[in-house]
């Protein structure tokens, strides 16, 4: 069985939805869809869930400790949660246990705006799929003042392999447990200080894919260049027609709100009139099947970059009665 899977907690709750609802549109909703729990606060989405039969919290614990044992090995200084916010994104790796055997994998603030097969066709060819652009910055991925970088993979590969970890479609096993140890030990011998030290599980799943010498396709460097599209939100040039997005007259095949925090899009789901790229997208995939829940805006607009985050957060969290007010 072939499916979709993403990472969520109730954080990213309102994102969830709006991915949900694009699947339900673009893929069906008859689509197998997995969410791995980044921590345990996961009880909003098991109620949201509940009424979605095509959806489901993975709950085999034994895998979920056996990835959370790995990255404790494989990059211990990631999983500290008061420094990282992404202390629990390496639990997307549970997809390689299971329980579908070719997945696509989107993070939870992305939208899907196109049908997938060819990705799932292209793993039939490929360990590995990718569509991003994210070879163009190498150094959101690897330590590039490493000087161990050259010694682990050739500049060519680095330049042409690298990918983000927002999207990709993979296969059911490519990481057991002997390779898993093989991993672990080429880190632990020097080979860590090659990943860049930021950015979660990100810079681990290339090195994974990349030293165990996967077969990588990427739809952004393969493509002539009048079929590739962009898929980050701080592309400012996508058209909108009836719900889907279009560059340059090409059908994006996602959207990824890379850069607006969660706690953006729960200001705005809860009143707050905050502009972000994309952001009357993302509310009609959020409001779905439920429009009239989509919050009417009374205040002057404000930019997401300039919004006080922590106060307009504070109000939507109030109005949720999800904490006191003072």
């Amino acid at each position: 069985m072939n499916g979709i899977c993403t990472l969520g907690n109730d954080y990213v709750f309102d994102q969830l939805v709006a991915l949900l609802n694009s699947i339900d549109v673009i893929l069906g909703p008859e689509t197998p869809v997995c969410i791995y729990p980044f921590d345990d606060r996961t009880q909003r989405i098991a109620d949201e869930i509940a009424k979605r039969p095509n959806v489901f919290l993975y709950d085999d614990q034994e895998s979920i400790n056996r990835w959370d044992q790995f990255m404790l090995a494989a990059a211990p200084e990631r999983l500290n949660r008061s420094k990282s916010r992404l202390y629990g994104a390496h639990r997307r790796f549970c997809a390689f246990d299971g329980p579908f055997e070719k997945f696509i994998y989107l993070d939870a603030d992305t939208l899907v705006m196109k049908p997938l097969a060819a990705v799932f066709e292209k793993l039939d060819s490929y360990d590995f799929v990718v569509y991003d652009f994210q070879f163009t910055d190498v150094s959101k991925i690897y330590n590039v003042n490493s000087p161990k970088l050259l010694k682990v993979f050739e500049q060519k590969r680095i330049d042409s392999e690298i990918f983000c970890s927002g999207f990709y479609g993979a296969k059911q096993g490519l990481f057991d447990s002997e390779k898993r140890d093989w991993l672990i030990s080429h880190l632990q011998n020097g080979e860590s200080e090659i990943l860049y030290g930021g950015a979660g599980e990100q810079p681990l799943i290339n090195y994974m894919v990349m030293r165990s010498n996967l077969s990588i396709y990427n739809f952004a460097w393969q493509l002539p260049d009048n079929e590739k599209t962009g898929c980050s939100a701080s592309s400012k040039h996508f058209e909108e027609r009836e719900h889907i997005l279009y560059d340059r007259g090409n059908q994006l095949t996602y959207l990824h709100y890379i850069g607006i925090p969660p706690n953006i899009n729960q200001a705005v789901c809860a009143g707050e009139n905050i502009e972000f790229p994309y952001r009357d997208l993302f509310l009609y995939y959020r409001y779905l099947h439920e429009p009239e829940k989509r919050p009417v805006f009374t205040s002057p607009p404000k930019n997401y970059n300039d919004a006080p985050v922590p106060n307009l957060l504070t109000r939507a969290l109030q109005k949720l009665k999800l904490i006191k007010q003072g």
